[in-house]
């Protein structure tokens, strides 16, 4: 006579079949899952983009002008290093510029290609206690305007050759 058996430790039996795919379905689903998470993410942010690839100048680039360069440093007390690049931004155009972005070339001694950096302009609002910014959509520049403006860098290649770079006006949102 068999062992009475005690149901909750035995395995229950499981039928060939459908049953014995659920693993399999269940994977298939979630690895479909994330390659199409995967691809939406990609696809929001452009794709991977080479980091030294200029970008066209934006069709109001001649209408803006930047003036009165100048380069400073700061380091903070847990050692990391920021770079600024302070002027004047005149807008000589007949829109209201609401958003600027450019994109800033860091030249080498080394003859390679040069470092890009894109990044918005930011306006300065105020320099006492400290220069503090803000986008130029909380400040928008009328035609004829002049504004002092900060754009801030964290990692310059050490072989930056130390010149002031160059900008290249790539969007300008203008009303």
């Amino acid at each position: 006579m068999p062992e009475p058996s005690n149901a909750m430790f035995t395995s229950p039996h499981q039928p060939s079949g459908a049953s014995s795919r659920t693993p399999v379905i269940v994977a298939a689903s979630v690895a479909a899952v994330v390659v199409i998470a995967v691809l939406l993410f990609l696809g929001r942010h452009g794709g991977p983009r080479a980091g030294n690839q200029p970008l066209p100048l934006d069709p109001y680039a001649a209408s803006l002008s930047f003036s009165g360069l100048a380069m400073s440093e700061s380091t903070s007390l847990s050692g990391g290093k920021s770079t600024f690049l302070d002027g004047h931004l005149t807008n000589k155009g007949t829109k209201t510029v609401t958003g600027v972005r450019v994109q800033v070339f860091f030249n080498n001694a080394e003859g390679m290609p040069p470092h890009l950096e894109t990044l918005p302009v930011a306006l300065i609002r105020t320099r006492e206690p400290y220069v503090d910014t803000q986008p130029v959509s909380a400040a928008p520049l009328a035609p004829g305007d002049d504004r002092e403006f900060r754009l801030i860098f964290e990692s310059i290649p050490d072989n930056w050759n130390t010149q002031l770079p160059e900008i290249h006006t790539v969007e300008v949102a203008a009303k």
